[in-house]
């Protein structure tokens, strides 16, 4: 997932990098001879057999991740309001990032795997770029539930007028996920320098600013918000400043489905939809110590 937001952050942020809306897109072949199997389960049969299966992210607190041997996090919950209002049972299936969102898709969406693969019926935290939806055609992106942005934490007691931007960090240690967005924008905006402290992921880097290894820890909104619940005594705030250079510091996140199964898009956006409208997707990130944020749908 990093890997693959990465990805979808340099196609945007970089200068001479914005085109119209599909200006530089050339269709792929529409995909043919495809068996009934390898794409999924219909509509129909996922209400016969009274359960549908969410793809999710492994190891992504606070969106989905195991703790004492259950799937837990906002995503699961999600799946879970979204299997209700379908009447179905919700099962979900922990998958790995692969190399970009592209692969992702391939893998959990519309073919699956080369070895051992299959697809399951939704997957969950899907970024939406109107880009995306000229590049996989194959896929639905659809059911807009959330916007993550980029944002700052920082230990209070080393800031106390305000809290840092990117220009501090030249000066002062900070910690970020290995080849994530934040680690491309930070040495791309102040070069390969020495106080960019890297971590095997967000929720690692926020340990580091935890236990004082750095001053400040950048990334995606959510993971930094979670790692400031998990340590409450240790004085740290979080901030969303502005990024000089980043024209792309925010995204939605949504869901997507095979595109043959245009009806079961539909329910699960509506099912989306009508939780977005009675509060239950806000609620879910307020008992998660979340900022929420509502999509652009």
């Amino acid at each position: 997932m990093r890997r693959a937001l990465l990805a979808l952050a340099i196609g945007v942020a970089l200068p001479g990098g914005a085109f119209a809306r599909c200006e530089d897109y050339t269709p792929q072949p529409k995909p043919q001879n495809t068996f009934a199997q390898d794409v999924g389960r219909d509509f129909d049969r996922i209400i016969a057999e009274g359960w549908i299966e969410f793809a999710v992210y492994a190891d992504y607190a606070p969106w989905s991740y195991e703790e004492k041997g259950r799937t837990v996090g906002v995503d699961i919950e999600i799946g879970r309001l979204i299997a209700k209002a379908l009447g179905v049972e919700a099962k979900f299936r922990l998958v790995g990032a692969g190399e970009n969102l592209e692969a992702d898709l391939l893998n959990y969406v519309w073919k699956g795997a080369a070895i051992g693969g299959r697809v399951s019926d939704v997957m969950l935290h899907v970024p939406y770029d109107s880009a995306l939806v000229c590049r996989i055609e194959q896929v639905t992106f659809t059911g807009q539930y959330a916007t993550e942005n980029i944002a700052i934490a920082y230990r209070a007691a080393e800031y106390e007028e305000k809290g840092p931007t990117p220009p501090f960090f030249r000066f002062d240690p900070v910690a970020v996920e290995n080849d994530s967005i934040a680690d491309f924008y930070l040495t791309s905006l102040i070069g390969p320098v020495d106080k960019i402290h890297r971590y095997s992921s967000a929720a690692a880097a926020m340990e580091g600013l935890a236990d004082g290894e750095t001053k400040a820890a950048m990334g995606p909104r959510a993971e930094l918000e979670a790692g400031v619940v998990r340590h409450p005594d240790q004085g740290l705030k979080v901030h969303s400043p502005s990024l000089v250079g980043f024209a792309r510091g925010s995204w939605t996140v949504g869901v997507g489905v095979n595109f043959q199964h245009k009806d079961l898009a539909y329910a699960v956006d509506e099912a989306i939809a009508n939780a977005l409208a009675d509060g239950q997707i806000a609620d879910i990130f307020k008992q998660h110590g979340l900022t929420f944020t509502v999509p652009q749908r």
